[in-house]
Parts: structure tokens; C-alpha cells; sequence
């Protein structure tokens, strides 16, 4: 069996790179692009070994098994895969207050966009690896979670409608240790209209 694959990204967005007016660098984000191409191969492989995979159920075992392995790194590969996608499509943009629908969500949820931008701060300082804006279909509102690795999307029935790599290789070379520095300079180069873009119609 063929399994479908991921498109592996050969370039970043040319939009990104104007990040570097707030200290972002272009050697950040083109180290940055080696990692997702990573998490895009390895979901391939991943995809192709478990097509290829003879599904015993005697051969499974919760310990250790070929199944659980593939299985569980396959959960990381793809996550990293997809939020690397959302982040790099999601800066770039010219920052400040949120617009459209998306403005409307974070006013609904939390009452003003000023105590949103204090929350997500918060949640990126909080994160050991991603801060998460996500639509919540059940609800039909927006709200920031924690994201501790690539493989810790918070909540079923959502849509990631913004994402804050908040994991050393994110701002180091910029920044040090100095993650809220990076953080709000990431504020200042989000692209609404991509996260209007997502949010679900």
C-alpha cells in the first residue's frame, strides 16, 4: 500500500523573513526550516513503515512493539509537522491588535485583546515547548492551552489557529535566555489574516 505523504517544505514563506525588523534573523528561521523538513520526512517514514507493517494484534505489546513505536513517534513527527506549519504561516505579519472574526473570538473569550495578549504571554512563559490559540468547535470560541511537546495538542474537536514555538531553537540565536523579549517580539510580527484564515467557516 501507497500511503499519502506530507508535502516536505523546501522554503519558508519570503514573508517571514521581514521578522528580522524586530530581532527575529534570518539564521533563526533557516535553522528553524531544518527542523520541520525533519518532522515532515520522518512523518513520511513513519507513514510508509506502518502501510508496510504487518498489523498482527499478538505481535503488539504496551512495552515495547514495533506497532507502539511507530505509533507513538508518528503522534510527534506529524504534531511537530503541524505546528511548525501553523507558526511559519502565522508570522509575518504586521503584529499589533487582532481584526476580523478573529478579533471577535478573542473579545468574546476574553473580554478585551489587551487581556488576551497578557494570557498568551503568560502561556508561552508557562510552556515548556508550545503556546496554542485554538477554535473549540464545541463551544464555537477560542482559547490558549499549553502544548509541552509536539504531541501535546491539548483538546479533541479544536482547529490551531495560532501557534508561539516557545522551545530554545525557536529564539536562542536571538535572544538567549531571554524568552520574553522573543515573545513580544513575536507579538509584533503576527499575521492575522492567516489566522482569520483558519478559523473554521
Amino acid at each position: 500500500m501507497q500511503p499519502k505523504l506530507v508535502q516536505v517544505p523546501e522554503a519558508l514563506p519570503v514573508k517571514i523573513y521581514t521578522t528580522e525588523r524586530v530581532g527575529i534573523s534570518k539564521a533563526t528561521h533557516d535553522a528553524h526550516l531544518g527542523l520541520w523538513k525533519g518532522y515532515a520526512n520522518k512523518t513520511n517514514e513513519i507513514r510508509q513503515r506502518l502501510a508496510d507493517l504487518d498489523a498482527d494484534p499478538t505481535k503488539a505489546n504496551q512495552i515495547f512493539s514495533e506497532m507502539r513505536a511507530l505509533k507513538t513517534n508518528y503522534a510527534f513527527a506529524y504534531g511537530g509537522y503541524i505546528n511548525h506549519t501553523v507558526y511559519f504561516n502565522s508570522i509575518g505579519g504586521e503584529g499589533g491588535e487582532a481584526n476580523g472574526d478573529i478579533e471577535a473570538l478573542i473579545k468574546e473569550s476574553y473580554g478585551s485583546f489587551g487581556r488576551w495578549a497578557d494570557d498568551w504571554k503568560a502561556t508561552g512563559m508557562a510552556a515548556r515547548g508550545w503556546a496554542f490559540l485554538a477554535y473549540d468547535h464545541t463551544e464555537q470560541r477560542v482559547q490558549t492551552y499549553i502544548g509541552d511537546s509536539q504531541d501535546t495538542f491539548p483538546a479533541w474537536n479544536h482547529t490551531l489557529l495560532l501557534g508561539l514555538d516557545v522551545y530554545e531553537h525557536a529564539y536562542y540565536l536571538d535572544f538567549q535566555a531571554a524568552r520574553p523579549k522573543y515573545i513580544s517580539a513575536y507579538m509584533e510580527v503576527i499575521d492575522w489574516d492567516a489566522v482569520n484564515g483558519r478559523i473554521p467557516r
